[in-house]
């Protein structure tokens, strides 16, 4: 399959960086899952004899285990499903599965790039990225590994983009 990016590139447009939502940012639906999974099995294990003779236990045992495998379903889909790249000509950024979201916007209509992160995400180097266009509101995509690095290639390729218009 690929990427919503490689699919919307224009002719001669090079991709200059990619960010991907950071996994430091998904740990806590991930625990959550392995939690519950773990749960469940111990639960069956535990107490399997009480538990298949009440059908109401296994499926509540059954329920905690579908809780887990869902968000780790949705720590996965989360991450393969937001993308974000700086090219030599626009931002490209989707979001989403099902209902998507995309921003696409020449460097040169973009008025600021603006990164916002929490203690924990200082810490983990992942946070949100606001971008706003000309004569827009920001759009924020949230839980991006790396967003300095991000910025800083955003920059060049906006410097790089003026320079050649310039010419």
């Amino acid at each position: 399959m690929s990427s919503y990016i490689d699919n919307t590139l224009l002719p001669n447009e090079t991709v200059l960086y990619r960010a991907h939502v950071s996994v430091w940012s998904l740990f806590s639906l991930a625990l959550l899952g392995l939690l519950a999974i773990a749960l469940c099995f111990g639960l069956m294990v535990s107490w399997w004899n009480q538990i298949m003779s009440s059908t109401t236990e296994l499926w509540l045992v059954l329920l905690i285990g579908a809780v887990g495998i869902i968000y780790l379903i949705a720590a996965v889909v989360r991450y393969r499903t937001t993308e974000f790249a700086v090219t030599d000509k626009r931002i490209i950024a989707k979001t989403g599965l099902i209902s998507r979201k995309t921003i696409e916007m020449f460097l040169d209509k973009v008025e600021s790039l603006n990164v916002e992160q929490s203690v924990m995400g200082r810490i983990l180097d992942y946070g949100t990225v606001g971008i706003r266009g000309t004569g827009s509101t920001e759009e924020a995509i949230r839980s991006i590994s790396a967003p300095l690095s991000l910025r800083k290639q955003f920059m060049g390729a906006a410097d790089m983009y003026r320079q050649k218009v310039m010419r």
